[in-house]
């Protein structure tokens, strides 16, 4: 399986490798022609409205939209999430995000950098031990629609979701050296 991750800008080389410790075959994407090529693809985290912009000079939002709406698997972390959500608040009004899932998330509501943190968090669908969750000036999302799984919940607000073959998370999984979660995005049919 030919995992692509976005590779324009953001937390692509870590992606990368914990893909290739699960057995993946993980590919930068940068051009169209590379996302043709691949069977799921990682969103990364990073700066959502600069990603918006380089989607566009790369020619990738549009052929990014298409595979979307032909439901290839996909996994948004952090910024990641934000391309991915219905809606996104305290954006600005040209950024782009593509609706895969059906959420409301607000950009850097957990605070400036200096207030990243690190958590134990519980993720049934991973098992024990809880997941080491490490939030970096992350999204909150606010707003669940009905067709949305919750996966995780941190003090009661989703931090972990999926809709379909899209998932999304607002905390850095490929920091953290647990691996489970990019190997059940790449064991997942859906």
């Amino acid at each position: 399986m030919k995992v692509g991750v976005l590779a324009l800008q953001g937390a692509t080389d870590l992606h990368l490798a914990a893909l290739s410790d699960v057995g993946a075959t993980g590919v930068p994407v940068r051009r169209p022609h590379e996302l043709a090529d691949v069977d799921r693809l990682i969103l990364p985290g990073g700066e959502s409205t600069t990603m918006s912009m380089m989607l566009d000079a790369a020619r990738l939002t549009e052929p990014l939209a298409e595979r979307l709406a032909e439901e290839m698997p996909v996994l948004g972390t952090c910024a990641g999430l934000l391309l991915l959500a219905a809606e996104v608040g305290d954006g600005r009004s040209d950024q782009r995000s593509f609706g895969a899932l059906d959420i409301g998330a607000r950009r850097n509501a957990y605070g400036p950098q200096t207030e990243s943190f690190e958590t134990d968090l519980p993720v049934a669908a991973l098992g024990s031990p809880p997941v080491r969750a490490i939030f970096i000036r992350s999204p909150i999302i606010e707003r669940v629609g009905a067709g949305v799984e919750v996966l995780a919940r941190l003090d009661g607000n989703p931090v972990l979701c999926r809709q379909g073959r899209a998932w999304g998370c607002t905390f850095h999984p490929e920091l953290s050296g647990d691996l489970r979660l990019h190997r059940l995005f790449c064991e997942e049919t859906a």
